[in-house]
Order: C-alpha cells, then structure tokens, then sequence
C-alpha cells in the first residue's frame, strides 16, 4: 500500500480481496433490535461517557465505632491517634459551606484526609438550599470521601442565629430542600447529625426521623441531648432507643456518654446500628481499644506521654516544622490537654469505670508525670507540650476554647 494511503473500511456486505483464495468477509448476524449506524453508536458511547457514575445511596458501617466530627480537637493528626487505637470511621471538623465556596484555605484544609482514614466523611453547616447544594456539587468534583454529612446539632449561638445546626431542625421546609438538593448533587451517600430537639422537653427527632428517611438520607447520628442542653445533663439513651424504631429501616447511630466498654454495650442494647464517640475520645484514645477489647487499659503516664509524642509528631508533619508549625501544633495539642486533664487512671479507682460526668477531685498519681496530666492548670498544660516541642516562646498565653475545661 503507498505510503499517505489508509485501507478503505469495511462496509455492511464486504469489499476486499475478489481474487481466488481471498478470505470471504460478511458481516456477523446480530439480531435486528440490536443493531444501530455507526453514528448513533459514537453519539450513544460519548454521552455515557459524561454521565456521572451509579449514585451510592447506602452507607454500611453498622456495627462501626465512629469518632464524631469535633470542632477544633478532631484534627487530622488526633484523628490518625484515634484511627491507630481503633476507631473504624472518621469524618472531618464541621466546615462552614459559605467559606469553602469563598475559597477560605484554612475551611478546605479541614476536608483533608489521611491514607489511614479507609471510611471517612466530610461534614458541612449551612443554613440554605441554594449555597449547602452549591458546595455539595463542588465538594463532589474536588474531594476523594465516603460520605457528607449535614451538622443539624450545632449548639451555638453564632450558627443558630443564622438557622443552621440546630436550628434546621425546626425548620422543616429549608431543612427538606437542603436534604434533596445536595442528594441530587451528591453520588456519596449523604448523612445527618441532630440532637433530641432545640428546647429540653420538647424533642423532636422522633418526628423528624420519618422524614429525613423519606428524603433520602442514608443514616443519622443522634446525640442524646438537646440545644438548650449542651453538657448539663446526662444523654438521653432512653429515647435514644425510642428513635430506633421511628427510623426504622434507615440505620440509627447514638451518641452521648460513652466513656467505658460498658457505656458502648449498654448503648448497643437500645437497637442502634452503631455508636458515634466525642468526648470520651478525646479524654481517653484508647476508649476504641477497650471497646473492641472488652476491658480497662490502666494505661501508664510514659504510655500516655509516647500518645502525646505522636501527636505532635503528626501535627508537624500535618501542619509544618517550622516557627508556624510548631506553634500551630503546640495550640493544638493544648486544647486536647484540657480534655485529657480529666482523664482519672484505672489504678487509682475505687470504683470502675469513670463515668464521663464525674470531674476528677485533686488527687497525687503514681509518679510525676501522672500527677502532671492530672492537672487543670494551663501552666501545667504546657509545661507538657514544652517538653515535646522545647519552650514556648516570650509571652505565650493560652485559654481553651471549650470554656468547660478552663475552670481553676
């Protein structure tokens, strides 16, 4: 054939060779439904082709111990801390979708996940259909998760104020359109956290649960308490275990209280589908372990300091090892140490186990170290992180967030 030249293509009924011996070419005998021109073959083939993949709708985790999104504490490294002892679901800090649509980086630096993180969901709060949608599609094209979730239980007055967390709960109507919009955007299952209702005595997620199911959402997460709440009472499991049955088949996950193996066992007898853990992790990691093993860790304080040396090790690979970095960590790890402070060593027990409740009376550990972690002093706090991360630097100050733990 000369060179420039292409071979003619086969036409429906041959072509080709006539000479003697030539191979005879027809055409296979495909049955006529199936057969189309080769123009509609090309435009049905590009057309699937931008379809978006098959929408997962189900997110199987029952069964799963879940460390809740936690604003400020449930960062990346304290996350990898969680995974190593045994937390099996991961979901990012609560991000505000008005700023990841603005492109804020320090909002989009929360949806980072860590190769460790094999089931992990991001969690968004926003107050309206048309912008919690729009980020839904964005977060879509952008990030690599299993799962979004929509916070419906933010107490504070800041989100509230602006009808988001919380306040989505009494607003049925936007809540709905938010719901079906992002699951229109969405090809990961969609998930939602809410709390028992905004006022103490009038709960209202059992008439909620019905709904969120019928509006397609994949599995909710109920804390026991409501807004007006927060940490003044005990979780409310008994109801907890009424839900169960009003979100019936869509899986249920209870969350409140839960700081032994024996708080996650009582829980799982209410019917949930799985437990979500907050605080108990953060004042004891290893809560994860105890669970799966069945036992109290009486974890020693060089145990205990190893945990903190990984965290900041993680925080500086995370964050940065220079000036900035170290200090972003050390701030980090400052707050978690206002949350470990309550943490009361199995050994030293009268009665086990601790209940999340009871605040630890002053009491001298079995050495230096433990009697150091027992303190409710910043000063103490970082004389720890100093000596992880060397001095701090002149006039370094430092106030908890969570103003529950900054009592004297």
């Amino acid at each position: 054939m000369a060179e420039g030249t292409a071979e003619a293509p086969l036409e429906n009924g041959g072509g080709g060779d006539s000479g003697a011996g030539a191979l005879e070419r027809g055409v296979a005998p495909i049955k006529r439904q199936y057969l189309t021109t080769k123009e509609q073959f090309h435009q049905f083939l590009e057309a699937k082709g931008q379809e978006k993949p098959c929408r997962e709708t189900e997110l199987d985790i029952r069964g799963k111990l879940y460390l809740a999104p936690l604003t400020t504490c449930g960062n990346l490294p304290f996350r990898r801390i969680c995974k190593r002892f045994g937390a099996d679901v991961t979901c990012g800090e609560m991000a505000v979708c008005t700023n990841l649509l603005q492109g804020q980086m320090s909002e989009w630096a929360l949806l980072k996940r860590h190769q460790c993180e094999d089931i992990f969901g991001v969690q968004l709060e926003g107050a309206f259909p048309d912008t919690m949608t729009k980020c839904a599609e964005l977060l879509s094209r952008t990030v690599e998760v299993d799962f979004v979730d929509i916070n419906v239980g933010c107490p504070i007055d800041l989100v509230y104020k602006k009808g988001g967390g919380c306040a989505l709960m009494n607003r049925s109507t936007k809540f709905q359109q938010i719901v079906r919009g992002m699951n229109q955007v969405l090809d990961v299952p969609l998930t939602v956290k809410i709390r028992t209702g905004v006022q103490e005595r009038v709960n209202l997620a059992h008439r909620l649960l019905p709904e969120l199911r019928d509006w397609g959402v994949a599995l909710v997460t109920l804390h026991g308490r409501s807004r007006e709440q927060r940490y003044t009472k005990l979780a409310d499991w008994q109801y907890i275990e009424e839900c169960v049955q009003a979100a019936s088949p869509m899986p249920l996950f209870g969350n409140g209280d839960i700081l032994s193996f024996e708080d996650a066992n009582r829980a799982m007898q209410t019917g949930v589908a799985g437990i979500m853990i907050a605080r108990g992790a953060l004042l004891k990691p290893w809560l994860f372990t105890e669970i799966k093993e069945q036992r109290h860790w009486d974890i020693s304080s060089s145990e205990r300091l190893d945990i903190l040396r990984d965290f900041t090790n993680y925080g500086l690979e995370h964050w940065g090892s220079d000036t900035q970095g170290v200090e972003k960590t050390r701030r980090f790890l400052l707050e978690w140490l206002s949350f470990l402070c309550r943490y009361v060593p199995v050994g030293l027990l009268e009665r086990l186990p601790q209940r999340i409740n009871e605040r630890p009376p002053y009491y001298l550990g079995r050495d230096y170290l433990e009697t150091l972690m027992a303190s409710q002093k910043a000063a103490d706090w970082i004389r720890i992180s100093e000596m992880l991360l060397g001095p701090v630097p002149p006039n370094f100050a430092f106030l908890p967030k969570h103003k529950a733990n900054a009592y004297k």
